[in-house]
């Protein structure tokens, strides 16, 4: 047996494995702080379920904006490329995310729409100004591209200027739904 901090002795790792199983059955909150040298404090579901309400996914409105966030700076890069339309797609997909990240945040679940970005943020209730730049890229969502513009055309019909300008409107919807996620 090993001797710990505190004099006592201890199996090695079964405080370890102790506290893994408890984390594992109990998970843990976003509230928890740790400060350097003790453990975060782990909450009971019903603790827990008093600090988040119960339509809400945090964490995965969380990680469906960090998606969202990522497939910006792919925008970006394939705009770098003169893939304008994969450019456009990223955007598609960046604000698609970004709308879906709250509506898990606000209800729990994803809304369910047909592609048309500006039914979806409706749906989540973003302003009309949202609406308006979701609108205008509701387009590249590849299956309705495609359906009339062969993909190995799809480059040359989205200039630069064009791919550029769907950047700064899934900028918008991105930072208006970070204030939401994020606040």
């Amino acid at each position: 047996m090993a001797e710990t901090h505190d004099g006592k002795y201890r199996i090695p790792g079964q405080e370890d494995e102790d506290d893994l199983e408890h984390l594992l059955l109990q998970g843990v909150t976003l509230q928890q702080g740790t400060q350097s040298g003790t453990h975060p404090q782990i909450l009971s579901p019903e603790e827990d379920e008093e600090e988040l309400s119960s339509d809400s996914d945090i964490q995965g409105s969380l990680g469906l904006y960090a998606e969202a966030a990522q497939d910006m700076a792919t925008a970006s890069v394939e705009l770098g490329l003169g893939r304008h339309f994969a450019c456009a797609d990223f955007c598609n997909q960046a604000t698609e995310k970004a709308v879906q990240s709250v509506s898990l945040l606000r209800s729990g679940r994803r809304s369910r729409y047909n592609h048309d970005l500006r039914a979806l943020g409706s749906l989540v209730g973003a302003p009309k100004e949202i609406q308006d730049e979701l609108a205008i890229l509701t387009p590249f969502h590849p299956e309705a591209f495609y359906v009339d513009t062969p993909p190995e055309e799809a480059d040359a019909i989205i200039s630069a200027e064009q791919a550029s300008s769907y950047i700064q409107s899934a900028r918008k919807v991105m930072r208006w739904a970070k204030t939401i996620v994020l606040a």
